[in-house]
Formats: C-alpha cells, structure tokens, sequence
C-alpha cells in the first residue's frame, strides 16, 4: 500500500469583479485570490484492486462521501486521462473548511486529489495536463493548486501569479446556511445595475510594489445576496469593513479582532495570508 498527506489551502477573493455571462452559461471574472492559513486534509491510499474502486470517508457530515463529492470527480477523471487501471484508492477527508462558505473548500480538495494521485503514481501528468484537469472540473482549482495571490480570469481558471501581502485575516460565517455559487450568480444575474470598479487592476499594481490598500476590497456578489439575508447585514453593520469572500455567506475582515459576540455564527481568528497551494505533507 502507497499512501499521501496533502494539505490543501482555503481561499479568500480581495477582488471579485463578475463581468458579462459567456455562451457556456458561467460569467466571466476579474479577481484577486488569495489562499489563507485554512486547511483541509486528504489522505489518501492505495493498492492493488480490480478495475478502479473509489472509496471517500471524512470527518464531515456536511458532504456527500460518494459520486457527487469533487474528490471523487477529480479521482475518475485523473484514472480516465492516465489510463491507470486496477487499483483501490481510499481516501479521508479532514474538513475544516466550512461547507458552500465562499473559500473553495470543494475546489481545493479537489485540486489536492489530482496532486495527490499524480504523486503516488510517479507523476504519469506534468503540470499542464494538471492544470487542464483542474479547469475542467472547476473555477477555483487552477488557483488553489498553485495558491498565494493571483489574478483569475476567464471564469476563474485562468491565473497570474502576484506578490503575497503579509496580511492577518478574520472570518465571520453563518451556521445556519450556505450559499452555492449557483444562487449567488442567479441573483447577480438579476440585479439592475452590474457595473464594477476596476479594482482588481488597482490592487494588482500595488502589490506588484509590494504595497496594500485595504479601500480596494470588493465584491460583486456581495451586493447580489446581502439584502436576501439578515445575518449578512448583521456582519457587515458591526463590521463595515468586512468584505464577503467568493459567493459567501463567510465575510472576512483584515487587521482587527472580531470583538462583536455574534448568534449562531463561526467566527474564526488568528488567520495569515500563504504563498503556498495544495502540497504533501
């Protein structure tokens, strides 16, 4: 039996500027993503089997341990693309990434099953047919493979690599529901007025002089889901400067405490911003 560890990074979007919606039904972006010291952990084993057999187990009850889980997407179609046949791979997930939060804890995990295989399999795939696996399962994989900060375009899965800024990150999310991606940009869709800043172009030109300016947070699907919920508007009237990550409903805020004693709400503190992606352990 062969057996890795992979940590693998959340994730939290400095800029997420949605733009028009392509032909294929996603939207095109402009963000600046930046992986957070927030991690789920895959371990995964292998051995001789017959044909391929799949097995996911966690420590989660929030996500499915079967077909529908990301991890196990990502395990088929690295088995179909290398032609790998006749073995048994078993993997466990540590989650720690709260579920349809906004900080591409499916995605990661799934970027960390292709890394994972391709490592205990000699490396059959080199890093663009990597990447090519990643885009086609996902927005956010691309990113979180790689980690630190970058610019993602297209629908996320094109990515340019920035300076990290030493950043100290809080994340504030409701218990009481998630926020798919699909809702999230149903709901952009639909609003009246879908003009952005160009934020992301400033913020890249500052980091890339190692600089920072937290007036620069934005968000365009925070404006697309805050008034549907009362714990969202909660977050940000006791916190104004807090920006909504990805599709939420997690917020975070930069360089404060979270001092607020919020209801029914997963506070976690004590975060850094990572230069690093999905990696063995």
């Amino acid at each position: 039996m062969k057996q890795i560890k992979v940590q693998c990074p959340a994730k939290i979007n400095l800029t997420l500027e949605v733009l028009n919606k392509r032909k294929d039904g996603f939207h095109n972006i402009k963000s600046i993503m930046q992986t957070i010291s927030l991690y789920d952990f895959l371990t995964v084993n292998a051995e001789s089997g017959a044909g391929i057999e799949i097995l996911l187990d966690g420590n989660s009850d929030k996500i499915p341990y079967d077909e529908k889980n990301l991890v196990f997407k990502a395990a088929k179609a690295f088995f179909e693309r290398t032609g790998i046949n006749n073995v048994k791979i078993s993997i466990f997930i540590e989650k720690n990434i709260p579920v349809e939060a906004g900080l591409a804890g499916g995605s990661t995990d799934g970027a960390g099953t292709f890394f994972a295989l391709n490592e205990l399999f000699g490396k059959p795939l080199n890093k663009n047919e990597i990447e090519e696996l990643c885009a086609s399962l996902g927005s956010d994989l691309n990113f979180c493979l790689n980690g630190g900060t970058a610019i993602c375009s297209g629908r996320g899965e094109n990515t340019e690599k920035l300076p990290t800024p030493v950043l100290n990150i809080s994340l504030i999310k409701p218990m009481s529901f998630g926020i798919s991606a699909k809702e999230a940009y149903t709901k952009f869709a639909n609003l009246k007025d879908k003009s952005v800043p160009d934020n992301t172009k400033k913020m890249a030109e500052l980091l890339i002089n190692e600089r920072f300016d937290g007036k620069l947070l934005y968000n365009s699907l925070e404006n697309a889901v805050i008034d549907d919920y009362r714990e969202l508007r909660e977050i940000k009237t006791a916190l104004p400067n807090a920006m909504m990550s990805g599709s939420g409903p997690t917020f975070f805020v930069l360089e404060e405490k979270v001092n607020q004693k919020f209801e029914n709400m997963l506070v976690i503190e004590g975060l850094k911003t990572t230069t690093e992606g999905v990696k063995a352990i």
